[in-house]
């Protein structure tokens, strides 16, 4: 599978590898079986499960259970071996540089594909999808060329966030 069509279904779903917030520590290590460092807080309240280029994080309960994550996809311009480590144990293919034009178009043809929120973040676009909690940075400073870091264009990252609970 290649990264665009990845994250395509990434936002139309919330899953990555059919994990998603609320998934228990056990199950992602069932679904991604690749190389981490974990980082846990001073007072042993949250996780950071750091595969490289792809994070989650974890909140801790009665067990540790998934509250966000992030494919950092800016790291891949710097250089190739995170993304064909990735794709080896994933079995998903990220180029170097990934164009939202291209995510953009795979997500048009997804079945139920969400609606986006658009947002400037200074320098930055946020297409924010509320049905999946999926929200893509893109590069939006037209100045900004591809190179060690993403270009004009080019998603900067992806991210998972937990719904706000009604109190």
């Amino acid at each position: 599978m290649t990264g665009v069509e990845f994250l395509a279904s990434f936002l139309r779903t919330g899953r990555l590898h059919g994990i998603g917030i609320g998934s228990t520590l056990g199950e992602v290590d069932r679904a991604v079986r690749h190389r981490f460092v974990d980082v846990v807080d001073e007072e042993g309240r949250s996780l950071r499960r750091d595969y490289g280029f792809v994070e989650f994080y974890f909140n801790h309960g009665n067990a540790w259970v998934m509250s966000g994550g992030s494919i950092e996809l800016h790291r891949l311009a710097s250089g190739p071996d995170g993304a064909e480590d990735w794709a080896r144990t994933t079995g998903v293919e990220f180029p170097r540089y990934v164009a939202w034009g291209d995510v953009r178009d795979a997500l048009a043809r997804v079945p139920g594909a969400p609606e986006l929120e658009v947002g400037d973040q200074g320098g930055f676009l946020e297409y924010r999808a509320a049905a999946s909690h999926v929200s893509v940075i893109v590069v939006d400073d037209e100045e900004e060329e591809r190179g060690y870091h993403a270009g004009h264009g080019d998603v900067w990252s992806v991210s998972l966030w937990a719904p706000v609970r009604a109190s």
